[in-house]
């Protein structure tokens, strides 16, 4: 008598799909599935944690846990009587309707490929993207998760990191330079300024000693002197306002400590005066025009 599991559902070609072997190609599938996951995990947080750095680690997880599910998706495919061979010629039968079907998906994975091969992104890095920034989290099959400052996480299609510029602060050497304009006033020394910026970058943690912080003399303002601080930092490159809240607070520390002048907006208002008479010999004097004098306070 016929069990259960050799009950014949249909055919694939020339051999007949039982309940059996169609429950051990979908045990077989999953066990694939957890076992690639399982790989990832452990190639990312144990494989030479000390000599490969993260990104590294995570692309090489990644293409591990790819070839699992490829190994386990031939052999669960030959559980149920579908050859490798017939597989490949099925592939290559559909991979032009795919392609003109699937072309966003079949782009963003290859993408998704590139990246994890070229390595101009890898997770870890600090990156912006059109007007995106921030921590590149998961390089996914179709697609990159971003988390900004603020903790949100953006899904960012693979293509996008080929096909756009991208700003990687982390690439090669991990510093960045950051300027920081301050204008002051004009009855300021620009070497005594400058001394002050120096003094507050020196002491704003997080600023690098090599390169050492520099200062530059840009214009001659509206109302101010305006100078720019440039300063190295490699610590604060995830924390970019962080960073230069602090810097902003020591340069206003110092400045204020030193005597030197904020300038802020001011407006001067001339007001011409004329004389009128009523013909009987009498005048008076007032104003030609009535103005409105705008406070600093309204201006800025």
């Amino acid at each position: 008598m016929e069990s259960f599991l050799d009950h014949r559902l249909f055919r694939v070609g020339g051999a007949p799909v039982t309940v059996g072997s169609l429950i051990a190609f979908a045990a077989i599938l999953a066990v694939s599935f957890l076992v690639a996951r399982l790989v990832r995990k452990l190639v990312v947080s144990r494989l030479l944690t000390h000599r490969l750095n993260l990104g590294v680690r995570y692309a090489i997880g990644r293409f591990l846990g790819y070839l699992v599910l490829i190994v386990g998706a031939f052999i669960a495919l030959e559980t149920v009587g579908i050859s490798v061979g017939a597989f490949a010629a099925f592939f290559a039968a559909v991979g032009v309707g795919l392609g003109f079907g699937l072309q966003d998906i079949a782009k963003n994975f290859v993408s998704g490929l590139i990246l994890l091969i070229e390595r101009p992104v890898k997770v870890g890095d600090r990156i912006d993207i059109g007007n995106v920034s921030g921590d590149v989290v998961e390089i996914r099959t179709r697609a990159t998760v971003v988390r900004t400052n603020d903790d949100v996480h953006l899904i960012i299609p693979n293509s996008k990191f080929i096909s756009d510029t991208v700003t990687n602060r982390s690439y090669g050497n991990p510093r960045v330079r950051y300027r920081v304009p301050i204008g002051v006033g004009y009855g300021s020394d620009p070497r005594h300024v400058e001394a002050a910026l120096l003094e507050a970058a020196r002491s704003s943690p997080g600023v690098l000693e090599d390169p050492a912080p520099t200062v530059r003399f840009r214009a001659f303002g509206t109302s101010s002197l305006d100078f720019e601080l440039q300063c190295w930092t490699s610590t604060m490159l995830h924390r970019q306002g962080a960073f230069l809240s602090d810097v902003n607070f020591a340069i206003h520390r110092v400045l204020k400590a030193r005597g030197i002048e904020i300038p802020f907006p001011q407006r001067d208002v001339h007001v011409r005066m004329e004389r009128s008479g009523d013909g009987h010999g009498n005048s008076e004097v007032r104003p030609a025009r009535k103005v409105q004098k705008t406070s600093a306070e309204e201006l800025s």
